[in-house]
């Protein structure tokens, strides 16, 4: 999806594409996968969060600075889902990768449920901007977000759902597709040592013990 975000004073709104880019699961196993824009006051940066619920279980947040202003122009905001790991992606430079950990790591995964695509603009100012002190201005409104050039490769989901089984191998989940490559990881850990501003495997007030998970995160 390309998406342009709320301009001026935003504080307190929460642009959200679920696949909030949410994609959601309506159950008590939920899963989701996040990209949610946090808003901001005039002249701050906006944070970009990220989250993936699995199997009901979320608190997977990591936040970053947007090395431009999402603002101005339309920009790319994207997720390679396959059964080998979640990547996020702005403008094809990838933000995060949340792996496969079933196996080894007995770590929830989402892939055994239907999923929907969401897009919202919703108002969020009990947390949004500075942990819910900057509240919305509804002088302000209306909140304004743009939406332009979507595209999805999936299966449907449907009792007759046939299409994946007559279309041939799925192209996401070929082994080019297994994982980032060279290229795309030195990108990975740029956006982490210059970008990331929160990321829940290294927050030991709300983690004494590192999530299985982020075992894999920290070679990143």
């Amino acid at each position: 999806m390309h998406i342009k975000l709320v301009a001026g004073d935003s504080a307190g709104t929460v642009t959200a594409f679920y696949i909030c880019l949410q994609l959601s699961s309506q159950n008590s196993e939920h899963d989701e996968i996040d990209f949610e824009f946090l808003g901001n006051r005039t002249g701050q940066p906006y944070i970009l969060q990220t989250n993936v619920f699995t199997g009901g279980k979320g608190d997977r947040e990591q936040r970053i600075y947007l090395w431009f202003d999402p603002t101005k122009e339309y920009h790319s905001y994207s997720v390679l889902w396959n059964l080998y790991m979640i990547a996020f992606f702005v403008d094809d430079v990838p933000i995060r990768v949340f792996k496969n950990s079933t196996g080894d790591l007995g770590v929830r995964y989402p892939f055994s449920q239907p999923m929907k695509l969401y897009s919202s603009l919703w108002n969020a100012d009990d947390w949004a901007t500075r942990g819910g002190r900057e509240k919305t201005d509804w002088a302000n409104a209306p909140f304004v977000a743009s939406y332009r050039g979507f595209h999805v490769d999936g299966c449907e989901a449907s009792a007759e759902a046939r299409y994946c089984a007559t279309q041939g191998a799925r192209w996401w989940d070929q082994p080019e597709f297994m994982d980032l490559d060279g290229a795309q990881y030195r990108k990975l850990k740029e956006v982490r040592g210059r970008y990331t501003i929160y990321n829940y495997c290294t927050d030991r007030d709300r983690y004494a013990t590192m999530p299985p998970e982020c075992a894999r995160d920290r070679d990143v």
